[in-house]
């Protein structure tokens, strides 16, 4: 089946969790909105277009099926990709963890934009440095604290015992966690060693280091998720 991918042109975003699954499963498919631009998703946005109306990108057409959110997307996309064990109980853990990984993802947006998304981020910078200082402090170590132990359960290589998109996402946490906050993951990193060499095994994947290289694969950028504003950057201390 060819799979086609919608999502915003110019940024990696939440659109890229699903495109790495794609990419590493060596699927075939289409990013439409960058062959035939963002406009081409407007039919879908505003329930113009048949399937199940999304509310924002990313979603994905498969057949006739339109799937939106990068968690149930990749509930599935797993077992049809070869990315997750096909039983109730594997899918169910990788759903859980992605979403504990869509959780971060917003406290990660949030902590640019605490208080509107339509805002400019500096009109909302004092707030930000607040926001981001927490995120540094309290909640990423929390969280990759929580993967780490969890890669640990499962023997130290993989989630979920064995490769699956979660990995890829985790994988992409950590790339963007790297861009945004560099200082902060410096001194958080140490007490990752199982995240860290799960993000270069992942990048060593034949696929995705092809995809890495290509022109396919949006540098990180102040347009997406991960941004990259000094000021917001620092220690993990209090």
């Amino acid at each position: 089946m060819q799979y086609l991918l919608y999502y915003w042109t110019g940024l990696q975003g939440r659109g890229e969790f699903v495109r790495l699954a794609l990419e590493d499963a060596g699927a075939d498919y289409v990013d439409v909105a960058r062959r035939d631009g963002d406009a081409v998703m407007q039919p879908f946005l505003e329930g113009r277009a048949d399937g199940a109306r999304p509310f924002a990108p990313p979603f994905l057409k498969a057949g006739d099926q339109v799937v939106a959110q990068v968690a149930n997307i990749l509930h599935f996309l797993g077992p049809r990709l070869g990315l997750v064990a096909d039983t109730e109980p594997a899918r169910l853990e990788a759903l859980q963890l992605q979403l504990t990984i869509a959780d971060l993802v917003t406290e990660v947006h949030d902590s640019h934009h605490p208080i509107a998304s339509a805002e400019y981020y500096e009109d909302q910078q004092d707030a930000a440095a607040r926001r981001a200082a927490d995120l540094r402090r309290h909640r990423l170590p929390k969280f990759l604290g929580y993967f780490e132990q969890v890669l640990a359960r499962a023997g130290g290589r993989h989630v979920l015992g064995r490769h699956s998109y979660v990995d890829l996402s985790l994988f992409q946490l950590m790339r963007g966690l790297r861009y945004a906050y560099p200082e902060a993951m410096a001194t958080l990193s140490p007490g990752l060693p199982l995240l860290e060499e799960l993000a270069t095994r992942v990048a060593d994947r034949p696929n995705i280091a092809a995809y890495l290289a290509s022109d396919r694969r949006v540098p990180f950028n102040n347009s997406g998720i991960f941004r990259h504003y000094p000021e917001l950057d620092g220690g993990t201390g209090a």
